[in-house]
């Protein structure tokens, strides 16, 4: 597995920068996508030895040129990680048209633009890993959370037809999708929340950013050679 090269879309904070380190440590070479935070994108990409670049992945030109640029100084993609997203809380009744479009802009567009952006070079290969994030909400819904669940739903629902159509070429398509987890995107949640959602969770405890990355590691492992169109859910039980 040593010497691959990995693509983390939003891998400067979170779960994409602890993805980067676990791949970094498993002797990967790493690229860390980021849009707006620079500095927190290079200094990890010092850290772990890896390249940032920036894109923004709603914008189409932005993202092709961005893997582009990978495939021109590494000359191989072999693993995708499509985790950049946004998460709002909103009650549905007001929402704005902008509120429902940069939702899905984010979460599900740029996970599109992306992946066809990359889905060359990985045909043409006949192998690659590409691994989606999406949420429990985009499984059960989240209540004042309409927007995000319903783009993560759709995340779902790409890997699962993307895997249908790609796997002939050799290519697994799989997703991860975490419960409550202890990042910068769950800041709004006091202390007495994250006690709360804590208690109902089987392993009684909030998710931390690594247990997404191994999820993460695991299936681009061949371990998991296998397995594709599936959902992985590291969520501690809080949804069965």
């Amino acid at each position: 597995m040593a010497g691959r090269v990995v693509l983390i879309t939003g891998g400067s904070r979170g779960i994409g920068a602890s993805a980067a380190r676990r791949f970094a440590a498993g002797g990967d070479r790493v690229v860390v996508n980021y849009c707006r935070s620079r500095e927190k994108a290079e200094a990890l990409a010092e850290e772990i030895g890896g390249w940032a670049v920036q894109a923004d992945v709603s914008d189409s030109v932005q993202v092709r040129n961005m893997v582009d640029n990978v495939l021109d100084k590494f000359c191989q993609l072999d693993i995708l990680i499509c985790n950049a997203g946004i998460a709002q809380q909103k009650l549905f009744g007001d929402l704005t048209d902008e509120d429902w479009r940069r939702m899905f802009a984010v979460n599900v567009d740029g996970m599109f633009y992306t992946i066809r952006a990359a889905l060359p070079h990985f045909i043409h290969r006949k192998a690659g890993k590409i691994l989606t994030l999406s949420s429990m909400w985009g499984q059960v819904g989240g209540s004042c959370e309409v927007a995000y669940s319903a783009a993560k739903a759709a995340v779902i629902g790409l890997t699962k037809a993307l895997a249908k159509e790609v796997g002939p070429s050799g290519i697994t398509v799989n997703c991860v999708s975490p419960g409550v987890i202890d990042t910068e995107m769950n800041g709004n949640l006091g202390p007495e929340d994250l006690a709360a959602l804590a208690e109902e969770t089987p392993l009684e405890r909030i998710g931390r950013p690594e247990d997404v990355a191994e999820a993460l590691w695991y299936l681009a492992s061949d371990a998991a050679n296998f397995i594709t169109g599936q959902v992985l859910s590291p969520n501690g039980g809080l949804i069965i």
